[in-house]
């Protein structure tokens, strides 16, 4: 029923009332389903009653009233202030009453209450000569059986009273008061009005008389209450105070229907509440330990509460208040006969395992292998903490050493999928069962991988070395996960990969089974594709690997598979496609919530982002690299979104956050893997930007004799000899700088553009002035093919430079803006200021040419707004500086080109910039 039918029943009570005031006695009965707002309908009537002088006796009825005899008659007659004879009689008779229904308990007889019926009628009737009287009984199924034969009495004798009794009941009555309510039908005074739930247009029109609530809720709370007032009041302060429905108050609401209710519904409720939907309603029935037919019925009347909806509770918080509710020893016997009950009828694993969590419960011969199941389903499924809480259960159980072992390597695997820290704790325990020969070959080398990780170097070297010792036939399954193994160590911890003489005229012949990891399998050929410097032979097979990574989410491989394949195309030159790829990657992990993924994917980007120039975006990625996942998680692989947050940072003159990072603690493993390398080429990066050039060559000199080490000069992991080329240049020693620079031209290198084009551009710099605008237009051209914006501002500042000392103003010009416009896309802010100062050198000593007349001849105003204009800043962005409206940023260049002879802004003489200029704070 909508809000306005309330409205009209309670006219309708008024009307009844104003025919009580004529001596014409009613009965109403408000019935509807449990919690549908009766209690509200009588107090607001009641309310209304109260102000016209009508006298009210009101009793509030629960389950404990059933037991007390005259409970009912007595809460009456102490509602209100009546006149002191009077109540004085009538307390007199419900103590009479009381004794002798006791006495007749004792002396099992049925009691002789005649005379105290007749009496408590004619005092009420009594009271109503004196004052018109309301009479309320709230949830007559409630009622005490003797207290309901006195209100039936008094009810036959009201024809001509000034005496409205109103009385509430749930729709379906208790079988032991159907007499009573056939008895009230008889009646020619009674009537019956039924109350419903409100409808959403009915919760529209509550909230509307809000104003602390927009009507636009009105969907979601009726589909949270459906219609229940008192829930309804509930959720709205609850949005009011929190915004969303809390446990103190809309849960309390829930258990407050329930517990006024039939104790048969709460049991329902809770059997509801513990299968989650799950499970048929035979099921639910012998959960409940009720008849089918009375729990259907029982659902039914919860439903019209608004408790349920399609068998299961409307809201989570709902659910979750009944399950609190419930005594920890019942809860855990209820989850426990759920599981057992699930299982006989063929649920799915995941089903039956959550029960058997919530109980505990390994118990039955066949939990440990639904645990089992519903972990591996889980996996596939991206329900980690399901799989971690149904292969924790199973570890409790008996079983043999090797059983447990792979549980527990198994939980690991799913514990590091959330958070790799957490995972550390079985290593320990794993690395033991190694030794003893309990863990299986693949959960070994996943062993070893996980100790790698968090830099446990010298235990994953003892356990190496166990593996491959106990691999002695070379042509076996085993033989090839080893050397898989071994490949990927090459590549990723060097210091602890088998040394074995380079191969000759190609890879080694890589052992491939039907039985083996597909994953490690991957990060083995990718691995060798890294150390070997052929990435760019192997693009294909890498996005491969790419567009299978969702085939391969059972595996424990497939993270690092997909880092790899990621590394090969941003090492070949593929920027472009491997930000498409991370891109679809991260979009992945978002949706399947997969936080180390996320975590790890955006690290990758912020590399690429790095490499492109773009240096907002590669900060951004860094920085939810570092909070997606913990960075004591992060173990030695920290340099890689350490290492470009520095990078990136550095590059965009934020100095002061920079050095915060490069005094994070990193661990010392790290730099005995390649992820150490990242990290020290950025931190050297901010050596160098910040005058610590004996320090920046420090760390770069240490990349190239850590690659050199580990043989990995051809996998172009970080450009070491051009950074630590530019550091000699810095010093003054060109000769080192220039051998260096020579040095690295003569390497193969695998992401050839821009490499070669740093190369060229530190070449330039120490080249005599004619040989440099073909080695910086070569590299302008090698860096624009590589798509890094940085690289191609810095190369265009030279050759501003070199434009402007062969006396091509113009050409120096048209450079200078286009490298100012890279560096304001790259947020560059300290190549931003070093165009500025390149623009005043440009033009000092410069003679007055055909242009100083007309510069003369602007205006401080026009000078001002012609001087941003030339070093590339938009009329808005001019606007904004100089706090003008943009229209007369564009009266002002008007007039300037009229001046100067000039059609458009790109034609503006860069001597502009040799005028006073107004200071600008760099964003």
């Amino acid at each position: 029923m909508e809000l306005v039918e309330r409205e009209e029943q309670v006219r309708v009570l008024g009307l009844l009332l104003n025919e009580t005031l004529v001596r014409k006695g009613q009965v109403v009965l408000l019935d509807g389903p449990a919690a549908s707002g009766k209690t509200e309908l009588l107090r607001v009537f009641a309310e209304q009653a109260q102000k016209s002088g009508v006298l009210f006796l009101s009793a509030l009825c629960s389950r404990s009233e059933r037991e007390l005899p005259f409970g009912v008659l007595s809460q009456l007659v102490h509602s209100a202030v009546l006149p002191a004879d009077l109540q004085a009689r009538l307390v007199r008779l419900v103590d009479e009453g009381v004794a002798e229904a006791l006495a007749a308990r004792s002396r099992s007889e049925p009691p002789e209450l005649g005379q105290v019926f007749h009496g408590l009628s004619l005092a009420l009737l009594e009271l109503a000569a004196l004052d018109p009287l309301l009479i309320g009984v709230d949830d007559l199924r409630h009622v005490d059986a003797l207290s309901l034969q006195c209100l039936l009495y008094l009810v036959r004798r009201l024809r001509s009273a000034r005496i409205l009794a109103v009385l509430t009941d749930d729709t379906d009555p208790v079988p032991s008061q159907r007499p009573y309510g056939a008895e009230l039908l008889r009646q020619p005074h009674f009537r019956r009005i039924r109350v419903a739930p409100l409808s959403e247009r009915g919760v529209v029109r509550l909230l509307e008389q809000r104003a602390d609530l927009p009507a636009e809720l009105a969907p979601e709370f009726h589909a949270a209450t459906g219609g229940n007032p008192l829930l309804l009041a509930s959720l709205a302060e609850d949005h009011r105070e929190l915004g969303t429905a809390r446990p103190e108050g809309y849960g309390l609401a829930v258990l407050s229907c329930l517990h006024r209710g039939d104790p048969v519904r709460t049991r329902v409720a809770r059997a509801v509440a513990v299968l989650g939907g799950d499970g048929s309603p035979a099921t639910l029935a012998e959960l409940a330990g009720a008849d089918p037919d009375v729990v259907r019925q029982s659902c039914a009347a919860l439903t019209a509460a608004g408790l349920l909806d399609t068998g299961v509770f409307r809201h989570p918080v709902a659910r979750q208040a009944v399950l609190d509710d419930l005594p920890p020893d019942e809860r855990i016997e209820l989850h426990r006969r759920a599981a057992r009950l699930l299982q006989e009828v063929g649920a799915s694993a995941m089903t039956v395992a959550h029960h058997l969590i919530e109980a505990g419960d390994v118990q039955p011969p066949w939990a440990v292998t639904v645990l089992l199941e519903a972990a591996e389903q889980a996996l596939l499924s991206d329900r980690m903490e399901l799989a971690a809480d149904s292969l924790r259960l199973a570890h409790r159980a008996s079983l043999g050493d090797e059983d447990r072992a792979a549980i527990r390597a198994r939980l690991a695997y799913a514990e590091w999928q959330v958070n790799p820290a957490a995972a550390a704790e079985h290593l320990a325990p794993l690395a033991a069962a190694m030794r003893a020969d309990q863990l299986d070959r693949r959960d070994c080398i996943v062993l070893i991988r996980q100790l790698l990780w968090h830099g446990r170097a010298d235990e994953a070297m003892d356990l190496l070395d166990r593996l491959r010792a106990s691999v002695r036939e070379q042509h076996t399954e085993a033989a090839a996960e080893l050397r898989h193994t071994e490949l990927w160590l090459t590549s990723v911890h060097p210091p602890l990969a088998s040394r074995r003489p380079p191969a000759q005229g190609g890879s080694p012949p890589a052992l491939v089974t039907p039985r083996a990891d597909p994953g490690l399998q991957s990060t083995a050929m990718l691995a060798d594709v890294l150390a070997r410097g052929r990435s760019h032979e192997a693009v294909e097979r890498a996005e491969g690997v790419l567009r299978d990574i969702d085939l391969n989410r059972s595996t424990s491989w497939a993270e690092e598979s997909a880092m790899l394949a990621l590394l090969v195309l941003i090492t070949a030159g593929q920027a472009k496609s491997a930000a498409d790829w991370c891109d679809r990657l991260l979009g992945a992990a978002e949706h399947r919530r997969a936080p180390v993924w996320r975590a790890m994917f955006a690290s990758a980007r912020a590399t690429i982002a790095v490499r492109q120039g773009e240096l907002a975006a590669a900060a951004e990625h860094a920085e939810l690299a570092l909070t997606q996942m913990a960075r004591k998680s992060w173990g030695v692989a920290i340099g890689l979104p350490l290492g470009s947050l520095i990078l990136a940072k550095t590059r965009m003159g934020r100095f002061e956050e920079a050095a915060q990072l490069v005094t994070y603690t990193v661990p010392e493993a790290m730099f005995q893997s390649r992820y150490g390398l990242p990290y020290l080429y950025a931190r050297g990066n901010y050596y160098l930007a910040t005058n610590h050039h004996h320090a920046a060559l420090a760390d770069f000199l240490s990349c190239g004799e850590l690659t050199q080490r580990w043989r990995l000069e051809l996998a172009g992991l970080v450009p070491w000899r051009t950074s630590a080329a530019e550091a000699w240049l810095r010093l003054g020693n060109l000769e080192q700088a220039r051998l260096l620079v020579h040095d690295q031209l003569a390497q193969p290198g695998t992401d050839g553009f821009r490499t070669r084009g740093a190369s060229l551009r530190l070449l330039a710099a120490l080249s005599p002035s004619p040989r440099r605008l073909p080695l910086l237009t070569e590299a302008l051209e090698l860096f624009e093919s590589a798509g890094d914006c940085y690289e191609q501002a810095r190369v265009l500042v030279d050759l501003s430079r070199v434009h402007y000392e062969a006396d091509d103003k113009r050409r120096a010009r048209k450079v200078f803006r286009r490298a100012w416009h890279l560096a304001k896309v790259c947020d560059a802010q300290p190549l931003c200021a070093e165009l500025l100062s390149a623009s005043s050198d440009l033009s000092t000593g410069a003679s007055a040419g055909e242009d100083t007349a007309g510069i003369t001849s602007l205006t401080s105003s026009e000078r001002r707004v012609a001087a941003l204009a030339v070093i590339g800043y938009t009329n808005r962005e001019i606007a904004g500086k100089l706090h003008i409206t943009a229209s007369t940023v564009e009266q002002h260049l008007t007039r300037v080109y009229r001046k100067l002879n000039v059609k458009r802004r790109n034609d503006l003489p860069l001597d502009l910039r040799a005028e006073p200029a107004p200071r600008i704070r760099l964003a």
